[in-house]
């Protein structure tokens, strides 16, 4: 009540110092002819001007918005990489029978361009992924995933995923792949068949991993310099990568 109170009083005191210098003006001129007409001018002027007024503001203020989520979801992207994506994408890049194939051109360096980030995205995605499972130590890879169980579900529980759908279905691959392995007792004794299904399900996650990684190496080029560089440093798909600066 005493917010709506100000309003209205504050309302109310700039219509009575119009009014006053209107009153005034024509003390001065004597012409209520010419007072009325600026009135009407101004008057109908202010639809129009409520309506770019509107649109601006409100075209700025959702740009401003929206940039603030996106920088929001980033950082949910780089605490995906840090606690799981950069190790997972490591291990099975490891049992690529044909990673050899395109190793170099995900050698990301500083001197990339937004073409040279475009062109490997393009070659990523008509890459044939491979993982052999067989080859996999799949309790190892189960224990790392339960391990980070909770984790994946807290990202998956933010509302700011829904600004980013390739991320969101990674985040699914990945804890479909988890749970597929949680619910096998015994991975280490698993007929050809299963092993079979698990291997669709490890390139699913590397697919999407290998993309998503690539496209936050872009988004840390530009912004984040720093982070950039260790994230050059520890590229999962150089084997001689260290943080260690020598």
């Amino acid at each position: 009540m005493k917010r709506v109170g100000w309003q209205v009083f504050l309302g109310g005191s700039l219509l009575a110092l119009s009014a006053l210098v209107y009153g005034i003006q024509y003390l001065i001129f004597r012409d209520a002819r010419s007072i009325f007409y600026y009135i009407f001018q101004d008057f109908a002027f202010v639809f129009v001007e409520v309506l770019l007024v509107t649109m601006i503001i409100h075209a700025l203020l959702k740009e401003r918005e929206k940039s603030q989520r996106l920088e929001k979801l980033n950082m949910v992207i780089g605490a995906f990489f840090s606690e799981v994506g950069t190790l997972l994408l490591t291990y099975l890049s490891d049992f690529d029978p044909n990673l050899d194939r395109i190793r170099g051109e995900l050698m990301v360096s500083g001197a990339w361009s937004d073409k040279e980030f475009s062109k490997v995205t393009e070659r990523l995605r008509s890459y044939d992924y491979g993982v052999d499972v067989t080859r996999v130590d799949l309790s190892q890879l189960r224990a790392f995933l339960l391990g980070k169980r909770e984790f994946l579900l807290r990202l998956l529980e933010n509302p700011n995923l829904l600004e980013h759908e390739s991320f969101t279905e990674l985040l699914r691959a990945v804890f479909h792949l988890t749970e597929e392995l949680a619910l096998r007792e015994d991975v280490a004794c698993l007929p050809k068949s299963d092993c079979h299904h698990l291997d669709g399900d490890a390139r699913r996650v590397y697919t999407q991993l290998a993309l998503q990684w690539l496209s936050y190496m872009k988004y840390l080029k530009t912004n984040y310099p720093y982070l950039f560089s260790l994230a050059i440093r520890t590229n999962p798909f150089d084997q001689t990568s260290s943080a260690i600066i020598s």
